[in-house]
């Protein structure tokens, strides 16, 4: 057998590559008035500027009956679930609740990506490729760190109000990216979501978005994600830069946030993660 590597929906990997390495999946939930939908798994319309609209964590329940079949699964080889920043969603937390109740505990490894979107995605695919190739546990388990810790994200949005009302960004930050300035750049600094630059026009931003990333990059090569809610067009002619400028790129994955994301980005929204050195 081999281990099984977990993630949840945040991570928006396309279903392919969740498929070819047989990554399980837990839905976060978005809650519309008194319904919980299940991401990934529930179809609904989502209104992503109403402010009834908000998201929740998975369970610890829900957490571990994922993490009991992926252990079974794996053969006793064991799991290493990899989930959005603790800075962000009670996730993590949850998750290592279900750890504790697991009667095989030490099995299962939890990895804090620091991140969110593909900055998750990511750290799962080069977590997932070692468990394929036959990697035990602790070498499955150091390859989602080291990958989530040179993980870096960069976030366009048209405002930051849905993230200082969920809590987010901080108000301090929230305050600074006022209505003065039409397009803050945001980025993740230990798993905290950060206002990077004041930027005026998106012309500008997506310049900034795409230097950010290149510099980030390095030149080593490095997997690369784009993201967008609603902001198809851009997010490849983005991709398209990024492919040019980034010396020899190793993976590029262009995919739509998913509705836990979206609810609090908004739309327009398109974020950026590069992982140097690639995700192999």
């Amino acid at each position: 057998m081999a281990v099984v590597v977990v993630t949840d929906s945040s991570a928006s990997l396309p279903a392919e590559h969740l498929d070819e390495l047989d990554i399980a999946v837990v839905p976060l939930h978005v809650l519309i008035g008194d319904r919980a939908i299940r991401e990934g798994v529930d179809s609904v319309d989502i209104d992503y500027a109403a402010d009834t609209v908000t998201t929740s964590a998975a369970s610890p329940g829900e957490l571990r009956a994922v993490y009991e079949q992926a252990l079974a699964r794996s053969g006793g080889d064991g799991v290493v679930a990899v989930h959005l920043s603790r800075q962000l969603s009670g996730t993590w937390e949850a998750g290592r609740q279900a750890v504790r109740d697991l009667d095989a505990a030490d099995r299962v490894r939890l990895v804090d990506s620091l991140g969110a979107g593909l900055a998750t995605g990511l750290p799962a695919l080069a977590a997932a490729r070692r468990a394929r190739a036959g990697a035990p546990l602790d070498v499955v388990y150091d390859a989602a760190v080291a990958a989530s810790a040179r993980a870096r994200t960069f976030i366009l949005v048209n405002r930051t109000e849905q993230l200082r009302r969920g809590g987010r960004l901080s108000s301090a930050a929230a305050f600074f990216a006022t209505e003065l300035v039409t397009k803050p750049l945001l980025h993740i600094v230990e798993g905290r979501l950060e206002l990077r630059e004041k930027v005026r026009t998106r012309s500008k931003a997506y310049t900034k978005l795409v230097a950010a990333a290149v510099e980030a990059a390095g030149v080593d090569g490095a997997a690369v994600g784009v993201q967008h809610l609603g902001a198809e067009d851009a997010a490849h002619t983005i991709a398209g830069q990024l492919r040019e400028r980034i010396p020899g790129i190793r993976e590029l994955i262009v995919a739509e946030f998913g509705p836990a994301l979206a609810v609090h980005l908004g739309l327009g929204a398109i974020g950026v993660l590069v992982v140097p050195g690639g995700c192999a």
